[in-house]
């Protein structure tokens, strides 16, 4: 637009003074606070040749055994009864020993296991040679309340904000029916495992230094859900089979964000319902280190996971092809556009 006098131009001036940063902000906020939810599958671990030779050795609990398996925990409760089904109905010795994503990991590293899970997508240093990734689904990361909360509803920002510490009490947020909410503190809970991984609690906010300072840690899914149970102006982040799970440490609440429950299979496979975890699996496909026994359960397993409770928040990797999600091959590598 051509500016003809000079009140034009102070006019336009004001204007971009005063919307200019507004604009610029709105756009920082969308851009900076969430984390990578995905590296890049082509990328590989450079390893020297005497550990591309090395063969699967197992250690001494799962002597003998025909597949040993290391699941991190989520994994470990929604798939254990399949695999123990498969073990019995083909005659098998499975040995699976339940730990974290890092325990998976660091046997897959040394070459103890057949197969590794994994509560979130791989890191580029979990990428080795040899090893690939089979995606089982995703399962939403419910936000959690003490079930004395009237709150129903939050926005993503909303979320966002009370974490990072800028909304420090539920009165400054209103039920969906406009009601205020109660004049407690806010105490936000945080569990930071996988540090090194994209994913999972980094859709709230990129990393550990971006959350409130006043935020309190706890180290495992029973305290976050003990926290969460105990104090009401408690805030916090578990999937639903762990929640579940863990009802004997208390009862929780979660709740829809942007309209939406962690319930609601479509809204997560069409990404409406934001935050989630993703569930891998691995085999490895080389000669000297590659189990048929382990291939064809992960096959199995891909086939079985359809069958889990949708009202766990699970949706099975076959939907989020459907929905547009992004694969290699079985590995889940990207959100639908």
């Amino acid at each position: 637009m051509k500016i003809n006098n000079r009140k034009g131009a102070v006019a336009v001036l004001i204007l971009s003074v005063v919307f200019l940063p507004l604009l610029l902000a709105d756009a920082a906020h969308k851009k900076d606070l969430q984390g990578a939810s995905f590296t890049n599958p082509s990328y590989q671990v450079q390893m020297p040749e005497d550990w591309i030779k090395k063969p699967i050795k197992y250690e001494d609990w799962a002597d003998k055994a025909d597949i040993a398996i290391a699941l991190e925990q989520d994994l470990y409760h929604a798939i254990i009864p399949l695999i123990q089904k498969y073990a019995k109905k083909n005659n098998l010795k499975i040995m699976v020993k339940e730990g974290t994503c890092g325990i998976a990991a660091g046997m897959l590293h040394n070459k103890t296991i057949d197969i590794g899970g994994f509560c979130c997508p791989p890191g580029n240093e979990d990428r080795l040679p040899g090893l690939k990734f089979h995606t089982l689904g995703i399962a939403a990361k419910a936000i959690l309340i003490h079930p004395d909360n009237p709150i129903d509803n939050l926005t993503v920002k909303q979320v966002r904000d009370i974490f990072a510490g800028k909304i420090f009490r539920w009165s400054e947020l209103k039920t969906e029916k406009g009601q205020q909410g109660p004049d407690w503190t806010i105490q936000a809970i945080g569990r930071f495992h996988c540090q090194k991984r994209p994913g999972h609690w980094r859709l709230i906010l990129d990393n550990e230094n971006r959350f409130s300072t006043s935020l309190n840690e706890v180290s495992s899914i029973p305290d976050m859900i003990t926290k969460v149970a105990s104090l009401k102006g408690a805030i916090g982040w578990e999937v639903l089979g762990m929640a579940e799970h863990y009802k004997d440490k208390g009862k929780v609440k979660a709740v829809k964000i942007d309209g939406y429950y962690p319930t609601d299979a479509d809204a997560i496979a069409s990404k409406k319902y934001p935050f989630y975890r993703t569930y891998n699996i691995t085999t490895w496909d080389r000669n000297g280190v590659a189990n048929p026994h382990a291939q064809k359960l992960v096959a199995y397993l891909l086939k079985e996971v359809e069958k889990l409770d949708p009202k766990l928040g699970f949706v099975p990797a076959s939907r989020l092809r459907q929905a547009g999600w992004k694969f290699k091959g079985n590995e889940l590598i990207g959100e639908p556009e």
